[in-house]
């Protein structure tokens, strides 16, 4: 059986084979160049340096690739404190002011609380330097007992 100290180290290797596309090739177009700085039992926190292939038309961006990468680090968050991997009951990202890019932001996520089977993740993303929001997302995840490595799909 897994150690409960293990679920932050597995929780972050997870995350980085994601962001480098060696479990679904998808996420790493959203998520390519994530610098996960810190992880612990229901916290993590990245850097994120925003690429010009998730901009909109005007440079910003793109409010559906700050979704996947909230999404990716809630279920990750949520697996650091559980050890369950989850898939997303409830989604609510509210997006504050634009990141433009080649602008670096800090993502944090943090385990708020747990009723049952669902954890309830929220997620901060910040510009580096002026701290100014640039979302804040809560997410509820419902666990089940599948081991991360068995993991191939949130959905």
């Amino acid at each position: 059986m897994e150690g409960e100290k293990d679920y932050p180290h597995k929780s972050k290797k997870w995350l980085e084979d994601m962001s480098k596309g060696l479990l679904r090739e998808l996420d790493a177009i959203s998520l390519g160049g994530l610098h996960i700085q810190h992880v612990e039992k229901g916290l993590i926190r990245c850097k994120f340096l925003i690429p010009k292939h998730l901009s909109d038309k005007d440079g910003n961006w793109h409010a559906g690739a700050i979704a996947v990468l909230v999404d990716n680090v809630s279920i990750s968050t949520a697996f650091s404190a559980s050890g369950r991997v989850g898939v997303s009951v409830n989604f609510d990202v509210s997006y504050f002011s634009p990141a433009k890019i080649h602008e670096e932001v800090e993502i944090e996520g943090k385990v708020a609380g747990h009723k049952d089977k669902l954890t309830m993740v929220v997620v901060r993303i910040a510009k580096k330097g002026s701290g100014e929001m640039v979302a804040l997302a809560k997410q509820w995840v419902s666990s089940t007992s599948l081991g991360l490595a068995r993991w191939s799909s949130k959905l």
